[in-house]
């Protein structure tokens, strides 16, 4: 067996690492006049798509624990942009839904998303492609690491 190249510009996991943090950057700049973090951006994402998830629901679609989301939820509070409330028929549930304000603001995030994927410069196809093959090595990372700790 061959050695493993381990110059850095090789490396898959530096340039995944490299691209996350630019493309944050740049929503985080895009961002600024909206007040949110992009991480707050991304929980307003998934709501944007199906509002009054639970907490639970809300974490597993952006893969992020309760002790993470909790203080990101809890400042969207406070900007006014979710609530957040137990149902009576199941108090152990947390439900986040879209303020009036919430909803608005989806206006500013769609054209914050053009200007993003224009600044690009690429065609969409290829967007698309980058965004499918980003999210297929999600997966197969995931799933290889759920099925490692199935093992031991």
């Amino acid at each position: 067996m061959e050695p493993a190249d381990l110059r850095l510009r090789n490396q898959l996991c530096f340039a995944i690492y490299t691209a996350a943090r630019a493309t944050a950057a740049a929503y985080r700049d895009a961002l600024s006049e909206t007040k949110l973090t992009f991480p707050q951006y991304l929980v307003m994402l998934a709501l944007w798509e199906q509002d009054g998830l639970s907490v639970s629901d809300l974490g597993a679609e952006l893969h992020l624990d309760s002790g993470t989301l909790s203080p990101l939820l809890a400042r969207l509070e406070t900007s006014g942009y979710v609530t957040r409330s137990r149902p009576e028929r199941d108090g152990r549930r947390v439900v986040v839904q879209l303020t009036e304000a919430g909803g608005e603001l989806r206006t500013v995030a769609e054209q914050i998303h053009c200007a993003i994927v224009e600044h690009l410069d690429m065609p969409e196809a290829e967007v698309i492609e980058l965004r499918d093959m980003a999210t297929r090595l999600t997966g197969l990372i995931q799933g290889r690491v759920a099925g490692q700790r199935g093992r031991e």
